[in-house]
């Protein structure tokens, strides 16, 4: 029968692939649009709102100007989306940005460009989770009294869909999506034909509201402020698109052209659904305010700010109405689901950086599913230490976002000129070159229009919140180096000599020995039969009547083994030990030690608790010695016999990173040279000293 745990697992995550079944995995157009795109799309719910509550500073009038920053944002938006189709058709590997700035612009760079992105990716989810909930809480009494709890539990959520693997998110998140651009897409289309085509007079909900400016008689320089903060505000409106460019390996062959055409897709249908929300907010005459308690002078008693796309749903639907509500909740759960981008775009680059020596290996492996496992859940964790930590307050969240993903947009395309310039110096076919050209052009254009966002962005936003993001990109950028000179420095040590390795002079063998009994004899056996240039057995006296007994039982035996006798006057058994193998090779450094350590297994998990394990001390103080092999002679007591090997190997495979056998690794590795450690058995007590229980 299963363990609990393992039965779980299977329920939430499904039966393990093979790793044969990983093109299975891949994601056609149709369905990787809603796994890539629900990020960029989910930003129709706060983009307008806050370019719009930004403007309301300087009072009702200046949201005439909000069209115009509306527009500024959609040029932003699809220049960025024309140059990443550009990156995609040149590095098709997966790197997106990270591989760009590394080839171009070298490692710092790439570096640089990486941690900008995991904590965009992280920010995506924290921000992404508590906006849903904080749309639910403005309907849901209950989901605002526990919006932390139950913002935490739909992060859990996302990160049980996507262990599933690629393909079962994607489907799962295929209806919603799709949901929400229908939806929305059929308000505005209802709402235009209403007044541009049939003349009818449509008022929203806020329009007779008389509204007062946070700052008054703002002219020139802080008005210009004031419209770039709004601009800036607006630019949310980008996250996302970078991640189609981090998960081209996600799709089905030919990646680069579909991954390509749902760029385009995405960028078609966020900019059309932006537009719509904005013009129809002017012809309806909403509005919406930073601080509705002080801001807004008179109106309707009880009047509560609705967000901009419920209050355009109860304009075109009206209050009550069933529309109305199937707006707001696909509003809700395209917010909720906008975390998925991360979660997908976050493991991908989290392996190639793995790869690259810039993170632990762990987030290299696949699990069961074919899925990053550790990359989505450590994507998870940090992203729940920030809704914790900020309460999921939105409005706290919202100030550290945008930094990152202008910042990789920026190297990015800066890095891409580089890409064309290389190309050019060597293209002679004149249709190719013109293609470069153009693709050089765009990718141009893209740098210096996303670096003046990048500073207007760093303007407006540092004393926000912003400098929080930048202080995080700095830590995580000097931790990646870090780990590569952790990685570089035991590359290099690990790196073969020239030449013939050096043959040990002579092998010194050691057998430890608490007492008399059939390990110690295999152990002794097993020694011999290495033909060691000597041999010696060695117990430490910690009691006088117990050492006696041992030795008498020794030659009663006739070993043909010495027994040598170490006095530890303090009860110590490890030190003198160490003592006495140094001492074996302390005038001849080409000498090695091996030291056979006697151990039986148990069968029963509640049997190492009888026993005080002093073998699994003593190995883990050997490894560090120089010239001294540590081998394991094992001993399976009756118990083993009826032990269940399949459940046993099934239980070591437990856990998100799954190699060619996963198991479980002993912190102290036997002499068979692998540096991970040897598979953990269930170990009872060892014989290897006096004192063993």
């Amino acid at each position: 029968m299963a363990r609990p745990t393992a039965l779980m697992k299977r329920l939430l995550l499904g039966r393990p692939f093979r790793s044969d079944r990983l093109k299975h995995t891949l994601l056609p157009k149709r369905v990787a649009l809603p796994v890539f795109a629900s990020d960029a799309l989910s930003s129709v719910a706060y983009a307008p709102d806050e370019i719009l509550l930004t403007l309301s500073i300087a009072g009702a009038s200046a949201f005439i100007f909000s069209p115009w920053v509306g527009l500024a944002v959609v040029v932003v938006m699809l220049t960025v989306v024309a140059s990443y189709r550009q990156t995609v058709h040149a590095y098709p590997s997966g790197g997106g940005d990270y591989e760009v700035a590394t080839v171009n612009l070298g490692q710092k760079a790439g570096v640089g460009v990486a941690s900008a992105l995991m904590v965009d990716y992280v920010l995506t989810v924290a921000v992404s989770v508590s906006s849903g909930v904080a749309n639910l809480g403005s309907v849901l009494p209950f989901v605002a009294t526990h919006k932390v709890g139950i913002a935490v539990g739909a992060v859990v959520l996302l990160t049980a869909i996507n262990l599933r693997g690629l393909r079962e998110s994607g489907t799962a998140l295929a209806i919603p999506t799709y949901g929400f651009i229908i939806v929305v897409g059929g308000m505005i289309l209802t709402g235009l034909v209403r007044v541009v085509v049939l003349g009818h007079d449509l008022r929203a909900p806020s329009a007779d509201l008389v509204i007062s400016a946070e700052w008054h008689d703002l002219t020139g320089v802080a008005m210009v402020f004031l419209l770039l903060r709004a601009f800036s505000s607006g630019c949310a409106a980008l996250t996302g698109v970078e991640a189609i460019s981090n998960g081209v390996p996600a799709f089905k062959p030919p990646k680069s052209r579909n991954a390509a055409t749902t760029l385009l897709l995405l960028g078609s249908v966020a900019v059309g659904l932006i537009v719509g929300i904005i013009w129809l907010a002017r012809l309806t005459g909403l509005q919406f305010v930073e601080d509705p308690a002080q801001q807004i002078e008179s109106g309707p008693a009880g009047y509560v700010q609705k967000t901009v796309t419920a209050q355009l749903g109860e304009t075109i639907f009206g209050s009550g109405s069933v529309l109305l509500f199937l707006v707001v909740a696909a509003t809700a759960m395209i917010l909720f689901l906008a975390a998925n981008t991360a979660f997908n775009g976050f493991p991908v680059l989290g392996s190639i950086l793995a790869q690259d020596r810039y993170l632990p290996r762990q987030l290299h492996t696949r699990g069961d599913r074919l899925a990053f496992s550790n990359g989505i859940v450590f994507l998870a964790v940090f992203a729940i230490v920030l809704i914790v930590g900020f309460q999921a307050e939105v409005t706290r969240l919202i100030q550290l976002y945008i930094v990152g993903v202008f910042v990789s947009f920026t190297l990015s395309q800066a890095g891409m000129i580089r890409h064309w310039n290389r190309r050019l110096r060597t293209e002679r076919d004149p249709q190719a070159r013109r293609r470069m050209l153009r693709s050089r052009a765009i990718n141009g254009f893209g740098m210096g229009l996303t670096g003046t966002v990048l500073v207007i962005v760093l303007i407006t936003k540092f004393l926000l919140g912003a400098w929080i993001a930048i202080a995080a990109m700095a830590v995580i950028y000097l931790l990646m180096l870090t780990i590569r000179r952790h990685y570089d420095r035991i590359a290099a040590e690990l790196e073969p000599d020239e030449g013939r390795p050096v043959l040990p002079a002579r092998n010194h063998a050691v057998v430890l020995v608490s007492k008399l009994h059939r390990p110690t004899l295999r152990a002794v056996a097993y020694a011999q039969a290495t033909r060691p240039d000597t041999l010696t057995a060695v117990t430490v006296n910690v009691d006088d009547t117990d050492t006696q007994k041992l030795q008498r039982d020794w030659e009663r035996h006739g070993v043909p083994v010495p027994l040598t006798v170490i006095d530890s006057p303090y009860r110590e058994i490890t030190r003198p030990v160490i003592d006495f193998v140094k001492s074996a090779r302390r005038n001849a450094p080409r000498d090695v030690v091996t030291v056979f350590i006697p151990e039986y297994v148990v069968g029963h998990w509640w049997e190492n608790l009888l026993h005080n394990q002093s073998a699994l001390r003593l190995k883990g103080r050997l490894l560090f010695e120089p010239g001294v092999m540590v081998t394991s002679v094992p001993w399976q007591l009756a118990s083993t016999a009826n032990k269940n090997l399949a459940r046993y190997d099934a239980t070591l495979t437990l856990g998100p990173a799954r190699g060619p056998r996963a198991a479980r690794r002993d912190p102290y590795p036997s002499v068979d040279g692998d540096p991970a450690g040897d598979t953990v058995a269930d170990r009872g007590g060892a014989a290897p000293a006096r004192g063993e229980g």
